[in-house]
C-alpha cells in the first residue's frame, strides 16, 4: 500500500511542480511546437499527436533515469547495509523542502544541481538539434527522449526518491508517475493556452505549490520510514518467498 501512496505522491508533486515548468520548458515546448510539419501546426489538435510523442519520449527517459538510480541505490545497499535507505529517506524528504522553497521562488538552491547537470546537456543538446525540424513522429519521441535529460532540480529531486527504494523497477514507476503530472501542463502548453500560462505565472500560484510540496517534504522527515518498500524487519527476518510477496503488496 506504501508503495502506492509513493507513485501518488510523484504524480501530485509532478502536477503541482509544473508551474515551474513555464518558465522552463516554456521556450522549448514553443520551439518544438514551430518545428512541427506545417499540416501539423494548422490547429492545437492537429499538432496534439506530435505533442504526446514529445512527451512521451520525455517520460521514458525519467523512467530509465529513475530506474538507473534505484538499481544504484540497490547496489549500494547491498554492500554497505539497509542504513542506506534510511539515509535515502532522509535526503529525499531534504530534498523535497528545498524543491517546495525552489517551487515558491523563496530559496533557489537547487539551481546549484541545474548547473552540475549542465554539463551533461551541453553534451546530448547537439544529437536534438540533428533532430530539428521534425520531419516525422520518430524524431519527434527521439526528441522528446532527449529532453528528458534537461537539468531540472524537480527532476533532481524525483531521482533521490527513486534512489531511497533501492528497487529498480519501483524507481522507474516513481518518475513515471512523476512526469505523467507533469503532462497536462505541458501539452496545454503546447496547444498555447495563454490564459493557464498567465496564472501559473502568478507568484500566489507558485508559492501555493510550493507550499504543499514543502508540507510532503515535512511529512517525509516526519515519517523516513514510509519509503522502505521492504519492510520494517528487512531482509535478513524474512524468507525469500516473504520477501518477493512483500513486493507484489
Amino acid at each position: 500500500m506504501q508503495a502506492e501512496i509513493t507513485l501518488i505522491a510523484a504524480f501530485m508533486t509532478g502536477l503541482l511542480g509544473s508551474v515551474h515548468c513555464i518558465g522552463m520548458c516554456g521556450g522549448i515546448v514553443g520551439s518544438l511546437s514551430v518545428s512541427l510539419p506545417a499540416q501539423n501546426q494548422r490547429s492545437v489538435l492537429s499538432s496534439l499527436p506530435y505533442l504526446f510523442l514529445y512527451n512521451g519520449g520525455r517520460l521514458l527517459s525519467y523512467a530509465v533515469a529513475g530506474m538507473l538510480v534505484a538499481w544504484l541505490g540497490q547496489s549500494t545497499g547491498e554492500l554497505f547495509g539497509q542504513d542506506t535507505q534510511k539515509i535515502g529517506a532522509w535526503l529525499s524528504g531534504l530534498f523535497m523542502i528545498a524543491l517546495g522553497f525552489y517551487i515558491a521562488g523563496w530559496w533557489q538552491i537547487l539551481t546549484v544541481l541545474e548547473k552540475l547537470g549542465s554539463h551533461l546537456w551541453r553534451l546530448i543538446q547537439p544529437l536534438g538539434k540533428k533532430l530539428l525540424p521534425v520531419r516525422n513522429p520518430v524524431h519527434a519521441f527521439l526528441l522528446g527522449a532527449l529532453w528528458g535529460w534537461l537539468p531540472c532540480g524537480m527532476v533532481y529531486t524525483m531521482l533521490v526518491f527513486a534512489l531511497a527504494t533501492q528497487e529498480p523497477v519501483q524507481g522507474g514507476l516513481i518518475m513515471l508517475s512523476f512526469g505523467l503530472g507533469t503532462l497536462p501542463t505541458l501539452v496545454m502548453l503546447g496547444g498555447a493556452a495563454a490564459n493557464m500560462r498567465a496564472f501559473m505565472q502568478r507568484p500566489f500560484t507558485r508559492q501555493l505549490a510550493g507550499s504543499l510540496i514543502l508540507l510532503f517534504g515535512i511529512y517525509s522527515l516526519a515519517s523516513p520510514g514510509a519509503h522502505d518498500h521492504h519492510g520494517s524487519h528487512g531482509h535478513s527476518e524474512s524468507s525469500p518467498q516473504q520477501g518477493e510477496m512483500a513486493h507484489h503488496h
